[in-house]
């Protein structure tokens, strides 16, 4: 058992894909096949369908998502939100940390195995096209390992060739999602030679694409990838993870099946290493829960598998936390799942109440700077101010501004008002009331803002008038 102990504990000496002197270890897991599998495959590919079709979708003639952040233009399913919006996006920001940290304290690291990009496109795109031109993971062993020859050189060729046009493809996508698909469309209808520096950036970009994917694969997730270093702070022995049952499965050994394993004194794991095999990180899950895995759910299928044939119960390796494994208890809620899920509450909350209140129209309403009253005639008296309008929708608005008629009437100066699309308008006017209504300096006036018989913002502002002893001077001597 103390030999199992150290042979356990050796694995964290290093990390599972590089050497004792320091060189990397090229993976090549072989091709998982299961059930879990299949419902990866289905959600893979849904999420490419997605990505791809997405930039096409408009809503009202606008795109369904797009993050300008150069023209600072943002769609999100429709929905356009302008830099005034920012304070919604830093709190959709923390409120999407906040349930990352809560989901993965429960449920671990499943998202890095069933909805990463990283993951996506290199098991679900690169992986299978790469199994397609070189075969499975011994003959792609064996291609590396021998010389060079004609049968390597086209297919390495092939597949570089492969690798670097779906980058380039992919990473115009990934601009589409910037500036929008019409505007990609017509840079690659004009051809290179109309934006030669674009185009130059974007074989940069798709090179760097490529090397990901190509050479960096699960370094990424084990090195790179700031969320996969954290999970040190954020599991616990309640998380959710992939696990394997050392409890049932030690002490391992190989299988016989003229063997009574109960009577041997044996674990149900066969020592067939099928766990490590299909594993795209190159770790050995029975050393427990290690830093490259990313719950991906290959070894599961292929312990299952195994355990099928050597008529064992499924279930070797499974989604379970290290608490229900060691002592048998299902999960339980405890301070710190209870502490994030009120604080994701309230901050769904606040985000939801700053959407009821989100107009498609910001307004402000200030007075003219240095401006006084003025007689607009012997009964009236008139100020002038000056409207700021921002349009947060995709198309042009007419806006007309109201008071409550006890308080007066507004004269627009230039006609009426219209606000394009996305942009910010302005508009000077005068705001104009009976002198009798006019008792003190500085009197309060709510204005609104309307558009097509909507309204679309309430506005304070005030009026200045003669201070209320002149005015009441002025009204004896009539």
């Amino acid at each position: 058992m103390k030999e199992f102990e150290e042979e356990e504990e050796s694995f964290r000496d290093r990390v599972s894909t590089i050497a004792e002197d320091g060189k990397r270890l090229w993976v090549y897991p072989k091709r998982p096949q299961g059930k879990l599998f299949k419902y990866r495959n289905l959600t893979a590919y849904f999420l490419l369908f997605v990505f791809f079709i997405t930039p096409f979708i408009k809503v009202n003639g606008d795109p369904l998502m797009l993050f300008n952040i150069l023209e600072r233009q943002f769609i999100i399913f429709g929905v356009v939100f302008f830099p005034q919006d920012f304070h919604i996006f830093v709190l959709s920001m923390i409120t999407f940390i906040v349930f990352v940290v809560l989901f993965t304290v429960i449920f671990g690291r499943i998202f890095c195995g069933w909805i990463c990009p990283q993951t996506i496109f290199m098991e679900f795109l690169y992986r299978q096209i790469e199994y397609f031109i070189e075969g499975n993971h011994s003959h792609q062993r064996k291609l590396d390992d021998r010389s060079m020859d004609f049968d390597k050189l086209w297919r390495k060729t092939l597949k570089h060739i492969v690798f670097y046009l779906i980058s380039l493809v992919t990473v115009y996508f990934f601009l589409a999602y910037i500036i929008g698909m019409d505007r990609v469309l017509e840079h690659i209808s004009a051809g290179p030679a109309a934006n030669p520096a674009g185009f130059i950036g974007m074989l940069i970009f798709a090179a760097i694409h490529y090397l990901v994917f190509a050479k960096l694969r699960e370094q990424v997730c084990i090195i790179i990838c700031p969320y996969g270093r954290l999970q040190g702070v954020l599991l616990d022995r309640n998380s959710i993870l992939v696990s394997y049952d050392y409890k049932r499965g030690e002490p391992r050994a190989k299988y016989n099946p003229l063997e009574d394993r109960d009577k041997a004194v044996k674990g149900d794991c066969v020592d067939c290493n099928s766990c490590v095999l299909v594993c795209p990180t190159g770790i050995d899950i029975r050393n427990g829960t290690q830093l490259e895995c990313i719950n991906c759910t290959a070894c599961i299928d292929a312990c299952d598998n195994v355990m099928e044939r050597v008529h064992k119960p499924k279930g070797l390796i499974r989604y379970a936390s290290e608490r229900s494994i060691a002592e048998g208890t299902k999960l339980k809620f405890n301070i710190r799942i209870l502490f994030y899920s009120v604080v994701l509450s309230g901050l769904l909350i606040l985000i939801g109440y700053l959407f009821s209140i989100r107009t498609d129209i910001e307004s402000t309403i200030l007075r003219m700077p240095g401006s006084m009253y003025q007689e607009y005639d012997s009964l009236h008296y008139s100020n002038i101010y000056t409207i700021r309008l921002i349009n947060k929708t995709r198309r042009d608005l007419p806006v007309e501004l109201l008071i409550d008629e006890k308080d007066g009437f507004i004269k627009m100066m230039g006609g009426p008002l219209m606000v394009a699309k996305g942009q910010v308008g302005k508009a000077t006017f005068l705001l104009v009331m009976e002198k009798s209504m006019v008792t003190k300096s500085l009197t309060e006036i709510e204005f609104k803002v309307m558009s097509n018989g909507r309204e679309m913002d309430e506005i304070e502002a005030t009026f200045v008038g003669p201070n209320a002893l002149d005015a009441g001077k002025a009204r004896e001597s009539e």
